[in-house]
């Protein structure tokens, strides 16, 4: 009886550009964009052939095996914040590449991740695009503040839409928008600068990514915060009502319809879930559209797995 086997006798892996044409359409405008797909695999493969006593080996020297290998660099806008640092660890932490750009750049601690992030300091409105954005596939926006009327307009609403626009004008495929729950609120309230802004900026963020872009709307955000080296707490207050409010939501539940209701009922997340959620959305092509919290915890908990 014949038989045949063959050995892999060398690998080497080089990484080469393919390039994908992207074209913008709500942009004057044309980009074209390369990103880092395709690796091109050589391998060296000797066969033996055995059969009525023969024995020839033949080495059919190599083979060029090329194959698409989706990896990932993402942009993480307020990367030094609260959210935003949670991002950029639970980040590289499952082997991403991370570039942040905040106005306070680099943070001062020193916890082992930080190494492992490319921190840029500037500011969005003056950002040089140029030197942020090429090559990365996804950009993920932490931005958001309290304030005046007319800063809250601008940084929860016009940052962001000023970022949506630099990210589709150089082709990058995804964008990420961490906005916020609407807590049931009437209409009136929901016209001051905080939850305008942040609204206007999902509408941005949905139109020029209707097949892609992903928005986030948490509640209270929970976890330990550190300010000027000191570290505050807040999972002490958030994980337990975030417990009680899961237990009581059987109760709770006719009351969500109520104006309002969610200053009280929306249950608190963990800053940990809001980081792997957006872990998993960069990874998923078919993840987009608008998440709610308990969404949000889904996301969270299958890309922990």
């Amino acid at each position: 009886m014949a038989s045949i086997s063959c050995i892999a006798s060398s690998i080497s892996a080089a990484t080469s550009q393919s390039t994908t044409p992207l074209f913008s359409p709500f942009s004057a405008n044309q980009h074209f964009v390369g990103f880092p797909y395709r690796r091109s695999h050589r391998v060296g493969i000797k066969c033996n052939y055995t059969g009525s006593g023969i024995r020839e080996d033949s080495n059919i020297g190599t083979i060029d095996v090329v194959a698409d290998v989706k990896t990932e660099r993402v942009v993480v806008l307020g990367g030094s914040g609260f959210v935003g640092s949670a991002i950029c660890k639970a980040a590289v932490s499952k082997g991403i590449e991370v570039i942040s750009l905040s106005r306070s750049g680099r943070p001062s601690y020193s916890d082992a991740w930080v190494d492992q992030v490319t921190w840029l300091t500037g500011d969005v409105f003056y950002a040089n695009w140029d030197e942020v954005l090429p090559g990365a596939t996804t950009v993920v926006s932490t931005l958001g503040g309290f304030g005046s009327e007319e800063q809250m307009q601008r940084i929860n609403g016009e940052a962001n839409i000023v970022a949506v626009n630099a990210a589709k004008e150089f082709g990058i495929p995804k964008f990420i928008l961490i906005s916020v729950h609407d807590y049931n609120l009437p209409s009136f309230l929901l016209s001051n600068g905080y939850f305008n802004g942040k609204r206007k900026a999902e509408s941005e963020v949905l139109s020029k990514y209707p097949a892609s872009g992903v928005v986030f709307r948490p509640g209270f955000i929970y976890g330990k915060r550190k300010v000027d080296g000191l570290e505050i707490p807040l999972d002490l207050i958030g994980e337990p009502v975030e417990k009680l409010l899961n237990a009581l939501q059987n109760f709770t539940r006719p009351l969500n319809s109520l104006p309002a209701s969610d200053l009280l009922l929306a249950p608190p997340v963990s800053v940990d879930d809001v980081a792997f959620a957006v872990v998993n959305a960069v990874s998923d092509d078919d993840f987009f559209g608008v998440f709610t919290i308990e969404q949000i915890k889904e996301a969270a908990a299958a890309a922990k797995v």
